[in-house]
């Protein structure tokens, strides 16, 4: 069965653009991580300022396994080097107590909490005949 990971981020208004930047850069090693499923940035439109990372997993021992990587690491000390020489700090944020940034460059979040589902239902669009 399936689990979900949703790294819910708070993010001002003045580094929304800086995050999503983040995160179109990114190192992208998490797509050939074994039991990878997929993710998407999705960007608030209802004028909260939580935005939502959302990965799918095959199992919680893959997602444990692709956090405790040599990728995860690489990609993350990257970021975090990145937002050093920016002026901007650092830490990673994913399941980080609040206040502590999004690791994808330093402090574009002001907090973070990760939550943590698995799949029960599923459907996928029939194809058109």
């Amino acid at each position: 069965m399936s689990v979900v990971k949703i790294n819910v981020l708070t993010v001002g208004p003045e580094m929304r653009d800086e995050l999503e930047r983040r995160f179109a850069g990114r190192a992208g090693l998490v797509e050939s991580a074994d039991g990878f499923e997929g993710f998407e940035l999705l960007r608030p439109v209802d004028g909260t300022d939580r935005y939502m990372v959302y990965t799918r997993w095959r199992s919680e021992e893959d997602f444990q396994r692709w956090t405790e990587s040599q990728a995860f690491q690489r990609g993350h000390a990257q970021a975090a080097k990145d937002a050093e020489a920016a002026g901007q700090g650092h830490g990673h944020g994913h399941g980080q107590s609040p206040g502590q940034g999004h690791g994808h460059g330093g402090p574009a979040a002001s907090g973070s909490e990760l939550w943590s589902f698995e799949v029960v239902e599923s459907a996928d669009p029939k194809p058109a005949s």
